[in-house]
C-alpha cells in the first residue's frame, strides 16, 4: 500500500500553510550492545514537528509515537547515495545537529525519489521554524519553550500542534513493498516538476542538432568539432517517466532489466562500491552485434553520481582499472568513451498526471568517421561503440514506453482529510515509549528524514521553464542606493594596500591568479520573476573583490578573519566600511582554504536585503546564501559535474557565520557533504587546467527584493595547489 506524506493546509500561502508528510522508511543504526539493526518505521512531519511510529497511525487508530520532537533550525540532512542493506539497494539519509555532530543518525529510503522527497519535507519544516521566528520576540520565546528534540535525550510530553491540518502527502510504500517498489505520487493537480536543462550561467557550448534517430536528437558541440581533438556529442530525448525512475533504471546493473534497453553494457557486474556516490563496474559485450570480425571485449568503468538542488541527477562514467578485474582470457580489454547521464524533470500542466523528464547522454569521441556519418556518407559509424552508447537513450525511451507502469512508479499521492481524522492532533501523547525523545542514535527505534515544499510556493503549479531575457541587469544607482548608504562619500577601493597570498591576474592568459569578471555571464532573477520565472543577465558586482588568500591548513580553518594574516586585521582592512569574507574550506590532503575578501566602499544600509543578511539569523542566512558556479575553460566532464545551476550553500553544506566589527565571515565546510566532497575531488584533479567563475548572490524571495543583484564574483585561473601558503607559519 502506498504511504506517501499527506499535506494539510490551514490558511494563507507558502510557509504560512500547514502540511503533513508521512511514509515508511528504514531506520538504520547500532543498538546499545553494538548490534546493527534495520527497522521499518513510519514517519510523520507536521509543520515543524516530527513523529515516528511502529505502525501507520492513519490505519491503526490510537497508535502512539515512539519518538517525537521539534525539528530545529540546527538540523542538517545529508544524502549518502546508494547502499546495499539486507541484500537490497537503499538510499540512506544522515541527519545531525550542526552544533554537535555526535548527535546523528540514519534512515534509508527505498528509492532515490523517496530520499529526495524526504529531504524536501525536512527543509520545509525548517522553513516553518524560520517563518515563525521572523514574527518577532513573542514567537521566538514561544518556540524556545517548545520541546526541541534532543538527539540523545528524552522528552516527556508534546503539546498539541496538528490542529487545522487539511491535507496529507504520503511518501513511499508500506513495509511489504518498501524494497520491491518505489513511492507513488499522484493526483489532485499538485505538480513539482522543473525544467532543469537551462543553467544559471550563459552557455558556452554551441550545440547543433545533426541527426534525429528513433525520436532522439543527436547533437554535436560546434566548437569541439573544429578543434582537431575529440568531438563532444550528446543524445537527448524526452522520456515518459520521472527523473527518479530513469536514474534508478540507468544505475541498476541487473542484466535482465538492462537486456531490454541496453545493447552494449547489458552485462554489468558490480566490482566495488567506494561510497554511496561512487562505484566500479565490470562488463562484457560481444562485438558481433556491431561488427562480426572483432574479438569479444570486456571493460571496467567507474560511476559517480549525485543529485542537484534542482532535482537533476548526474552520472559520470570514466574508463577505469581495478585489481579484482584484470583482463579476462579470451577477451580484449577496451576503454569505453567517457560519458555522462543527466535526468531532469520537465514542467507539465496540472491537467497532465504523467511524469516526463529530459534525458541527456554526453560523450567525447574520436572525430574519425563522425563527420562522414553526420553528413550521411558513412554508415559504418552505426557499427561502432560510440554509436551504441548514443543509442542507449533511444533504448531507454522505448523500454519505458513499452512498460507504462514505470511512468507512475515514483508519483506522489495527496490524501485529503479532516483534522479530526489525524490521530492525536489535539491531544498529548503518553506512555513509556512515547515519553522518549524523537531520536536516539544508540536506541533501537527509528528515525526520519525530511521532505520539503519548494521555497517559493508561487512556482509550484505553473510552468517552470527558465525564460531568459536578452538584457543585462547592470548595477544601477537604485541598487546602490537601496543597499549602500549613498549619503556617505565612497572610499577608494583600488588601493595597493589590499593584499592576499594569491596574485591578481595581469591579463587573461595569466595563471595561478584571480580576477573579478562582471556578472554578465550569470543569470539571476529579474523584477518579474515571481510572476513569469524570468531571469536576466547579471551586472557589475555590488561589492569589490580586493584580495584572495590561498591557504594550506592541517585541519579545516574557521574564523580566518581573526587571524593576523587576514586582510581584515590589517590597517587597510580596518578602515573599510564593510568586508564580506567567504572562506571555502576545501577537503584534501592537505586541506586548503580559499578566502575571498569583498569590500563595500560605503556603509551597508541596515534595512536592505544585504543588511538583513549580515545581521540576520543563521537560519535566514542558510536559506539565502546562493553560489553560482561556472567552468569557463576545462575538461568537459568537470563542467558536467559542476554544472551551471545555482546552489543554496546553507542547504548543501555546513555554513558557520562570524559577525564582528566591520565584517561578516562565512565558513563553508565543503567536506560536510559527501556529494560536495566527490565533486571537489574531481575538480582538484584538473584544477591546474581549468578556469572557474563564481558569483555570490543573496536570493530574493519577495517582490520587494527583486530584481536580484550580483553581490560579488571571482575568476580562479589554473590554480596551483602547491602554491598555497601555510596559514600557521
Amino acid at each position: 500500500m502506498a504511504s506517501s506524506p499527506v499535506l494539510h493546509t490551514v490558511s494563507g500561502d507558502g510557509i504560512g500553510e500547514r502540511f503533513e508528510y508521512s511514509g515508511w522508511v528504514y531506520h538504520l543504526g547500532v543498538n546499545k550492545i553494538g548490534r546493527e539493526y534495520c527497522h521499518f518505521r513510519f514517519l510523520s512531519i507536521r509543520g515543524k514537528y516530527l513523529e515516528m511510529y511502529k505502525r501507520d497511525p492513519h490505519d491503526n487508530l490510537g497508535t502512539k509515537p515512539i519518538r517525537r520532537g521539534v525539528i530545529g533550525h540546527t538540523l542538517l540532512v545529508e544524502e549518502l547515495g546508494r547502499r546495499k542493506v539486507n541484500h537490497g539497494d537503499v538510499y540512506p539519509l544522515r541527519f545531525y545537529n550542526r552544533l554537535n555532530e555526535a548527535k546523528k543518525g540514519e534512515i534509508a529510503c527505498a528509492t532515490a525519489g523517496d530520499a529526495r522527497k524526504w529531504m524536501e519535507a525536512f527543509d520545509h519544516a525548517k522553513q516553518v521554524v524560520e517563518y515563525e521566528l521572523s514574527k518577532g520576540a513573542s514567537e521566538r520565546n514561544k518556540l524556545s519553550m517548545e520541546d526541541e528534540f534532543d538527539l540523545e535525550g528524552h522528552r516527556h510530553r508534546v503539546r498539541h500542534y496538528a490542529h487545522g491540518l487539511k491535507k496529507l502527502i504520503r511518501i513511499g510504500q508500506g513495509p511489504e513493498m518498501l524494497v520491491r517498489k518505489a513511492s507513488g505520487m499522484s493526483g489532485n493537480g499538485v505538480e513539482t516538476y522543473y525544467d532543469a536543462d537551462s543553467g544559471d550561467t550563459v552557455e558556452a557550448h554551441e550545440w547543433r542538432c545533426v541527426r534525429t534517430v528513433n525520436g532522439v536528437r543527436i547533437f554535436e558541440d560546434a566548437a569541439s568539432s573544429t578543434n582537431g581533438k575529440g568531438v563532444l556529442v550528446k543524445a537527448v530525448g524526452v522520456v515518459d517517466a520521472s527523473a527518479d525512475t530513469v536514474f534508478e533504471i540507468v544505475l541498476n546493473p541487473d542484466r535482465h532489466r538492462r537486456y531490454e534497453w541496453d545493447s552494449l553494457t547489458g552485462d554489468l557486474e558490480l566490482v566495488d562500491s567506494l561510497n554511496g556516490h561512487y562505484d566500479v563496474v565490470y562488463g562484457t559485450f560481444d562485438p558481433r552485434y556491431l561488427t562480426w570480425w572483432q574479438s569479444k571485449r570486456d571493460f571496467v568503468f567507474s560511476r559517480q553520481w549525485f543529485r542537484g538542488q534542482d532535482g537533476t541527477y548526474t552520472i559520470l562514467q570514466f574508463p577505469s582499472v581495478h585489481k579484482n578485474r584484470p583482463p579476462r582470457y579470451g577477451y580484449e580489454r577496451t576503454k569505453l568513451n567517457p560519458s555522462t547521464w543527466e535526468m531532469s524533470d520537465l514542467s507539465t500542466s496540472s491537467s497532465v498526471n504523467s511524469a516526463r523528464c529530459l534525458v541527456t547522454q554526453t560523450l567525447e569521441i574520436n572525430p574519425k568517421g563522425w563527420s562522414k556519418w553526420r553528413n550521411k556518407n558513412c554508415p559504418k559509424f552505426e557499427k561502432t561503440v560510440p554509436y551504441a552508447l548514443l543509442s542507449q537513450v533511444s533504448g531507454l525511451k522505448e523500454y519505458i514506453g513499452a512498460n507504462p507502469a514505470l511512468a507512475s512508479v515514483f508519483s506522489t499521492t495527496i490524501v485529503h482529510s479532516n483534522s479530526s481524522d489525524l490521530i492525536g492532533s489535539n491531544s498529548e501523547f503518553e506512555g513509556a515509549e512515547g515519553a522518549e525523545e524523537f531520536y536516539d542514535a544508540t536506541d533501537d527505534s527509528s528515525s526520519d528524514d525530511d521532505n520539503n515544499e519548494n521555497d517559493n510556493k508561487v512556482e509550484v503549479n505553473k510552468d517552470m521553464e527558465t525564460k531568459v531575457r536578452n538584457i543585462s541587469a547592470k548595477k544601477t544607482s537604485a541598487h546602490e542606493s537601496s543597499v549602500l548608504d549613498t549619503l556617505v562619500p565612497p572610499i577608494n577601493l583600488d588601493s595597493d594596500e589590499y593584499h592576499g597570498t594569491m596574485r591578481r591576474a595581469k591579463d587573461e592568459l595569466d595563471k595561478n591568479c584571480w580576477s573579478s569578471p562582471d556578472g554578465s555571464g550569470f543569470m539571476i532573477r529579474g523584477k518579474t520573476y515571481l510572476k513569469d520565472s524570468m531571469k536576466v543577465k547579471g551586472g557589475e558586482p555590488l561589492l569589490k573583490l580586493v584580495a584572495v588568500d590561498w591557504f594550506k591548513v592541517e585541519d579545516c580553518a574557521s574564523k580566518v578573519a581573526l587571524h593576523p594574516k587576514s586582510l581584515v586585521q590589517s590597517d587597510a582592512g580596518k578602515k573599510l566600511p564593510f568586508i564580506f569574507v567567504i572562506n571555502l574550506e576545501v577537503p584534501a590532503r592537505p586541506n586548503y582554504s580559499l578566502v575571498l575578501y569583498y569590500a563595500a566602499d560605503r556603509p551597508v544600509i541596515n534595512n536592505s536585503l544585504l543588511g538583513k543578511f549580515i545581521d540576520g539569523t543563521d537560519m535566514y542566512r542558510d536559506s539565502r546564501f546562493k553560489l553560482i558556479p561556472s567552468i569557463v575553460e576545462g575538461y568537459w566532464m568537470v563542467k558536467r559535474a559542476v554544472r551551471t545551476k545555482s546552489c543554496i550553500l546553507g542547504k548543501a553544506v555546513t555554513c558557520t557565520y562570524l559577525r564582528q566589527d566591520n565584517f561578516l565571515e562565512i565558513d563553508v565546510d565543503i567536506g560536510s557533504s559527501s556529494v560536495a566532497r566527490s565533486v571537489i575531488s574531481l575538480v582538484l584533479g584538473y584544477v591546474t587546467s581549468i578556469v572557474v567563475d563564481l558569483a555570490i548572490v543573496i536570493e530574493a524571495k519577495e517582490e520587494a527584493e527583486l530584481p536580484e543583484f550580483i553581490l560579488g564574483t571571482v575568476r580562479l585561473n589554473r590554480v596551483q595547489l602547491d602554491t598555497a601558503v601555510d596559514l600557521d607559519e
